[in-house]
């Protein structure tokens, strides 16, 4: 049996949505493994970009799947919505692959950090220094993107750097 690769090369245009579709997002779907059971598990967040573009948001202690990212930071975020017409599946999205970090409020740079959190999502001051939130990073390992009928890639870390930070 032969095997096809489904991927596409990747290329600038595929950077350009993987990035647009990351910028974009004011909430993902949050895929995390329940450390008791090891089931699958998914929720929505808030989600902005910090400072150097990497996927930021803010979670309870109190939530379950902020106790299973404790127990295992691998997980996935899923962005890109379908719009109000058309097939959905025709539609781009992105699964990330990420590692999550809690940001500890007395870390070098938190205040800055949620200073820049609270210019993107201003109605978040009414909680972001309750005792229970904490800011959460994810850190990209690579991503796979459907970028529409046909067009699927699998992007490294590299690929979605800003293009500021993007060399070559």
């Amino acid at each position: 049996m032969t095997e096809t690769n489904p991927f596409r090369p990747v290329d600038a245009e595929a950077r350009a949505l993987a990035r647009r579709l990351i910028e974009e997002a004011s909430f993902a779907a949050l895929a995390v493994t329940q450390p008791d059971t090891g089931t699958p598990s998914v929720t929505r967040i808030a989600l902005t970009t910090d400072p150097d573009g990497a996927p930021l948001s803010l979670v309870s202690t109190l939530s379950a799947h902020t106790a299973a990212l404790v127990a295992n930071p691998a997980c996935a975020l899923l962005v890109g919505e379908p719009e109000d017409r058309g097939d959905p599946l025709t539609h781009p999205r992105l699964t990330l692959h990420v590692t999550a970090e809690l940001v500890p409020r007395d870390a070098p740079g938190h205040a800055a950090l949620r200073d820049h959190y609270l210019s993107q999502r201003p109605k978040a001051k009414l909680y972001i220094d309750f005792g229970d939130f904490h800011l959460l990073r994810f850190r990209v390992t690579d991503a796979l993107m459907n970028g529409g009928f046909g067009k699927a890639y699998h992007l490294t870390a590299s690929d979605l750097a800003p293009a500021r930070s993007q060399r070559g």
